[in-house]
């Protein structure tokens, strides 16, 4: 099985990925804040929001209105998979970041960038599931 790479999707990837960590060490430089979104979304369910809790959350959604706004189609896969599948995979995710101390944009973006010897052990961990998840689906189910 080839690969083949969209050149315009893969200078939206680069183009999302420089905006995101940008975005992230501006909250680390400005807020001394790490860019965790489960530990942000959490606490919308515990003590409550803080201003630029409000504002990362709020920006996160208004990102997606916009991209639907735009036109922008979700991947052919995304698009098939119904809904309530995808409600469960969002909460199963919400569960596995809760029960792991942390989720992909904390340790993988920010903790990585700081060199968290914790981050790294999770990156490793949840890359290697991942990758072990994607071999089962592919290749033996």
């Amino acid at each position: 099985m080839s690969i083949i790479l969209d050149p315009i999707a893969l200078e939206d990837c680069l183009a999302g990925g420089l905006v995101i960590g940008m975005a992230t060490a501006a909250l680390l430089l400005l807020n001394g804040r790490v860019a965790g979104i489960s530990g942000i979304f959490f606490r919308l369910l515990g003590r409550g929001w803080q201003g630029w809790q409000a504002g990362f959350i709020l920006g996160l959604l208004a990102a997606g209105a916009g991209a639907a706004l735009l036109g922008v189609k979700p991947p052919p896969a995304l698009a098939a998979t119904p809904p309530w599948l995808l409600a469960l995979a969002g909460l199963l995710v919400g569960f596995g970041t809760k029960l792991g101390n942390g989720c992909t944009s904390g340790h993988g973006v920010c903790g990585m960038a700081r060199l968290s010897p914790r981050s790294g052990a999770a990156v490793l961990c949840f890359m290697g599931i991942a990758m072990l998840t994607v071999f089962l689906v592919r290749h033996v189910l």
